[in-house]
Parts: C-alpha cells; structure tokens; sequence
C-alpha cells in the first residue's frame, strides 16, 4: 500500500511540478529502505519463515498497489480512467511485488546475519 500512495505522490508532483524529475527516484528509495528495514527486523526479532511472509506480501502487495495507484490518481491528480488499470495490474503489479519481495528478503536475509535479541529478557 505504501508504493501505491507514493505512486499517487509522484504522480501528483509531476503534474504541478515538471521540473521536480529526482522526486520518483528518492520515492522509490523511500520504499526501498522502508522494505530492508522492515524485512530485517522481521528476521532479527525471529518471525518464523520471513522470506516466505514476504514473497506472499509481494503477490498481494503487487496488484493491491496497481489498484489503488489508479485509485489515487483518478481521485486526487487528474483524470486517470479505467484503461490505466491493464498496465497497472500487468507491469506495474509485477514492479510493485518485486520491490517488496526483493527487499524484504534481502531484509530479511541481512536481519539473519545480526546478532538475535536474547530470549531470556
């Protein structure tokens, strides 16, 4: 849900602001930190099968993502109709649920490679 609204987020700046082009990439690696962190403190705090919880949150989060990032642009920057929705749920789905899963195992896989909390606290 988090790319959808940044979608909509870019979408909207480059509508009222053209020039503003580095907008997309500090975006992306907005969601890109956001996943590592995520991925590695689940692996660090021991959540059972990590990389599996995130290559199913990127099947879901990937078409979720499509749908609400044509959701938002209808709603909030312009006039974005029913076509949009295809490349959405096609390539940008597919975009979506690799970033997730990507660097939620990497996350995950580097949260592993941590030293783990103590149990006995």
């Amino acid at each position: 849900m988090l790319h959808g609204g940044v979608q909509t987020g870019t979408a909207a700046v480059a509508v009222h602001s053209p020039e503003a082009s580095s907008v997309r990439y500090i975006a992306l690696a907005l969601v890109v930190a956001v996943g590592l962190l995520w991925g590695g403190l689940d692996a660090w705090r021991g959540l059972a099968e990590a990389g599996l919880v995130w290559f199913r949150s990127g099947l879901v989060a990937g078409p979720l993502a499509g749908v609400l990032g044509v959701l938002g642009a209808a709603l909030l920057v312009d006039q974005t109709g029913v076509e949009s929705l295809g490349p959405a749920l096609t390539g940008g789905a597919a975009f979506t649920a690799l970033v997730v899963m990507g660097t939620g195992g990497l996350g995950a896989a580097l949260g592993r490679a941590l030293p783990q909390p103590r149990a006995d606290r």
